[in-house]
């Protein structure tokens, strides 16, 4: 899948010779885990051009309204590199939500393989070949691994490791453990799957049972903070137009902006404790959270300064 044109690969493979290649690795890795399989320097690449074109646009437009070019320029620049780490992350996390709620079904099918007499990697090498998805995808690299002289168990516990899934790694562990115990790996595989598919359903009741409390963080996000700072700011603009300066208009202004997007940050940490609780995947929810309550207090203001001024 080709990410930039073919006449920008030059561009690409210049950045393929500065990074070193450890760092490209983990970014391909954290592609990887994206469902994103395209080369790392490819989309750094175009995380770089375009961060050079929207700060260039953002420049320019602020210089044509009068605002600070350079900051807005500066702004401009960090944007889309932003704005794709939170769309990879959100797919990250969407990939490990659909492999987790497939699970199951694969070890069942597992299950049903052992029974027949079929050995485990047998058994795990027939499941990749049927269906697609990205549980396939992962269990295709789990068999090439132990093709290329990988353990089994290093294999499948690696699927866990990538997936960052805590609920994928617990499950492999508990295969594993049942099959060095010995007996039935059957009714083992057999458990597993039905204790995981009701972790998952739990999983969905606590994520149904939290949703007022999620609502209520995000309305005080995007409506109540930068509304209520936005109107502040125009009343020191309301004073200013009456005649008495205000030197701390501007001050106030930066302070605001400040605040709204470190309170919209911390709000969707929060989102991700209660919901998932991991912090870490609140991330995907602060970014759109500051960026929607920038601008509901980027719109007030400018709206009430009209008004104002009229």
């Amino acid at each position: 899948m080709a990410v930039i044109p073919e006449v920008l690969s030059p561009v690409s493979n210049i950045v393929d010779s500065i990074i070193p290649d450890r760092y490209q690795i983990k970014i391909q890795e954290i592609l990887i885990r994206g469902g994103m399989y395209v080369k790392a320097s490819e989309m750094i690449t175009l995380a770089i051009l375009t961060s050079m074109v929207v700060g260039l646009i953002a420049a320019g437009f602020a210089f044509l309204v009068g605002i600070n070019s350079i900051l807005a320029g500066i702004a401009g620049f960090f944007i889309p590199p932003v704005l794709m780490a939170g769309y990879i992350f959100l797919m990250m996390e969407k990939r490990v939500d659909a492999i987790e709620q497939t699970t199951p079904d694969f070890l069942r099918q597992i299950a049903s393989l052992l029974r027949a007499g079929v050995g485990l990697e047998t058994a795990l090498e027939d499941v990749s070949k049927q269906g697609g998805g990205p549980l396939t995808n992962e269990l295709k690299r789990a068999v090439i691994e132990i093709k290329i002289g990988r353990t089994f168990d290093d294999a499948i516990l690696s699927m866990g490791e990538r997936l960052k899934s805590k609920n994928l790694d617990r499950t492999f562990r508990m295969i594993l453990e049942g099959r060095k115990a010995g007996g039935s790996l059957s009714d083992v595989v057999e458990t597993v799957a039905e204790d995981l598919r009701a972790v998952l359903a739990l999983k969905r009741e606590r994520k149904a049972n939290v949703m007022m409390s999620v609502m209520f963080l995000i309305i005080a996000a995007i409506v109540a903070a930068p509304f209520s700072l936005g109107m502040i700011t125009v009343y020191s603009a309301f004073i200013e137009s009456l005649g008495k300066e205000n030197p701390m208009l501007d001050a106030s202004i930066i302070a605001a902006t400040g605040y709204i997007i470190i309170h919209s940050i911390i709000a969707g940490l929060l989102i991700g404790i209660i919901m998932h609780g991991s912090a870490r995947k609140g991330i995907k929810f602060g970014i759109p959270l500051a960026i929607a309550a920038y601008g509901i207090f980027y719109i007030v203001g400018k709206f009430a300064f009209l008004i104002v001024g009229t």
